[in-house]
């Protein structure tokens, strides 16, 4: 064999850490709109690196001479010799998939392959034609020719969730005994719950680890019913160290788990989970933007963690809550996940004090009457076009404006 002795992310054997493994540029990219150019993979490759990922999915080498390139080119300018992410190929489990992968990824002593083949009935009746027997024969013969090359083997059932939970232990357990080192359990279709993949990782662990106790399970959770990071967080629960994110949630169909929010569900529920990451979180935004700007796809305003609405408060109750304490209404800082500060949206919803406040940071106190009339024109023009600007507020500030009397101005020139 080559490269290390042991699967490069073997030392992470701290029960309480999980590993990190971003697919973005593979699960990710090879979903509708969000192909990747080899520049652009490097780009985005630099950016999981600084973030901390663990382990790096730069593509599918076999899926055409183009992503083994972009692979290649990905290793070529990211990986180092003895630290960084661990890279890795998706390979289907056949010789020619695992030759492509080695081939992409020999620049790198810190290198997985990742094999995966349909298990559930209907993958082995309408796409493979296949036995359950030819199924288990292929999976371990692809996983002990991959062991000829590669010392971390991860090993995919595909659609694993609708899989005979016996047979599906059967096979992990082969694959396993052929040197699989990583098993990952995919919600292909993005079909279960939390509490059932709970279940399914609890039955995992009673039948293999006995037998392969050092095996590092994993969760690959997609989100066709809105449920993948629920299911992944689940997932953790009962014993998962590894899980397959995308940034932004990207990937297949409704997407994958977003990375972003695993992360921080685990942080921010740390007395829950006692589970940490080797993530930077202050990098997330950049990396969510950076994404959106390579994938010319915007973020929706409300997505969870790095949506410009995660940290922005408009209603004016929520506005009070807030200039008393942050925490009234914000489970994490800002700060946390690379936004500078929170930051308060005038509009209909908006209160006096919200609308006092900002006129006063623009060098325009309202008291009294003025406040009165500048706050009711101010609830006419948010009626009209939503949010209020700055330059709106202090044309509400002017317009609203009360005149000196005359005799005031008499007072003043007399003074003069």
């Amino acid at each position: 064999m080559t490269g290390f002795s042991e699967p490069a992310v073997s030392g992470t054997r701290d029960p309480n850490r999980v590993i990190v493994f971003d697919t973005t540029m593979r699960d990710g990219e090879q979903a509708p709109g969000f192909s990747m150019s080899p520049a652009d993979k490097v780009r985005m490759g630099r950016a999981l690196k600084k973030l901390g990922v663990d382990v790096m999915e730069a593509g599918f080498a076999a899926a055409s001479p183009g992503d083994e390139d972009c692979i290649r080119a990905v290793v070529g300018e990211i990986a180092e010799d003895d630290s960084g992410p661990v890279f890795c190929s998706l390979s289907r489990a056949t010789e020619n998939d695992v030759d492509a992968a080695w081939r992409a990824l020999r620049g790198t002593p810190r290198r997985r392959i990742h094999i995966f083949l349909g298990t559930s009935p209907i993958h082995r009746s309408a796409k493979l034609q296949m036995t359950k027997d030819q199924v288990m024969a292929a999976a371990v013969r692809a996983v002990e020719y991959a062991r000829t090359r590669f010392d971390d083997v991860e090993f995919s059932p595909e659609d694993a969730i609708r899989t005979e939970p016996e047979y599906l232990a059967d096979v992990l357990e082969a694959v396993a005994q052929a040197g699989a080192t990583t098993l990952n359990v995919p919600d292909t279709v993005g079909y279960t719950t939390p509490d059932e993949i709970g279940s399914l990782y609890r039955y995992l662990a009673e039948r293999i680890r006995p037998r392969f106790p050092d095996v590092i399970f994993s969760a690959h959770c997609h989100n066709d019913l809105g449920l993948a990071v629920a299911n992944t967080l689940a997932a953790v629960e009962n014993g998962v160290r590894q899980v397959e994110c995308t940034i932004n949630g990207i990937g297949e169909r409704a997407g994958n788990a977003s990375l972003e929010e695993v992360v921080m569900a685990l942080r921010v529920r740390g007395d829950r989970f006692g589970i940490s990451t080797g993530i930077d979180t202050t990098k997330l935004l950049s990396c969510s933007r950076l994404l959106s700007e390579i994938t010319h796809t915007p973020v929706v305003r409300n997505k969870a963690i790095v949506g410009i609405n995660a940290f922005a408060h408009e209603a004016g109750i929520h506005q009070h809550g807030m200039f008393n304490d942050a925490r009234t209404y914000e489970i994490m800082r800002p700060q946390d996940v690379g936004f500078e500060g929170s930051f308060f949206v005038l509009g209909k919803h908006s209160g006096r004090h919200a609308v006092a406040k900002r006129a006063e940071v623009l060098g325009h106190p309202l008291v009294g009457t003025h406040l009165t009339e500048a706050f009711a024109a101010f609830k006419t023009r948010a009626d009209q076009i939503g949010e209020i600007n700055d330059a709106e507020l202090l044309a509400i500030v002017e317009t609203t404006r009360p005149a000196q009397a005359p005799y005031q101005e008499i007072a003043y020139a007399a003074a003069g």
